[in-house]
């Protein structure tokens, strides 16, 4: 059996075994139970009753949190020379094509969300073997295959993210850091659950939020009430 640092010692020692905290106890307690000298990302895990290797229960989509992730998203356009400055006003990080597909090719990943145009998804589809492992590749539903590049790269830099339950049926995602206050943790997390329940497959049968935990990077897992956030 591993042995629990003074640090993890710490944290439990300021949850009580077994109990099951509000929404609103479990932004509060982030702070208290997260030791590293960073500043944390706050992480929700939500586990769902559905079966993602159905195609009619896949649960996968996109949410603007009122507060953003804390996280300084680098973004990559890939577009046609006419879209290049509206990207680099939006606030694009890259912005380029063909020299892009070749440092990708080149095994070149260092950003956090590509977006591109639909005329330009030609070129884009073989780097697929690359992009795709990394949950790079840019997808229609993500609103990251648009013509309106210099809005979604607004909205990326504004706090949008997209999510998508794995294949044990847990959604996974990135709510804020330890240093926000515990009242936009909270609206964060009621805004990315809120989207949650309205993708609720119709073929999805008994209940659907099973659990939902939040945590911090290195932190215990608090498990939250789902009924406490809709209060």
């Amino acid at each position: 059996m591993a042995r629990l640092t003074k640090n993890k010692k710490l944290a439990l020692s300021k949850l009580e075994e077994g109990k099951v905290y509000t929404l609103a106890e479990a932004s509060s307690l982030m702070k208290g139970i997260t030791t590293t000298k960073f500043d944390a990302s706050v992480d929700i895990n939500v586990r769902l009753g559905v079966d993602p290797r159905k195609a009619n229960q896949m649960v996968r989509g996109i949410v603007t949190l009122p507060h953003g992730t804390g996280k300084e998203t680098r973004v990559l356009v890939l577009c046609t020379p006419d879209k290049v400055e509206e990207a680099k006003a939006a606030g694009a990080d890259h912005v380029g094509l063909d020299d892009y597909v070749e440092k990708i090719k080149g095994g070149w990943t260092d950003i956090d969300v590509i977006i591109t145009m639909p005329s330009v998804m030609g070129k884009i589809g073989p780097l697929g073997r690359i992009l795709g492992p990394r949950g790079l590749m840019p997808n229609p539903k993500s609103g990251t295959v648009t013509m309106e590049v210099g809005k979604a790269v607004t909205e990326v830099k504004a706090g949008k993210i997209d999510f998508k339950v794995d294949k044990y049926g847990i959604v996974h995602s990135s709510v804020g850091k330890v240093s926000f206050e515990p009242v936009k943790l909270k609206e964060n997390v009621k805004e990315f659950m809120s989207t949650i329940m309205k993708l609720k497959p119709s073929s999805a049968k008994g209940t659907y939020v099973r659990s939902v935990f939040m945590s911090s990077t290195m932190s215990p897992g608090v498990q939250i009430d789902p009924k406490s956030i809709d209060e």
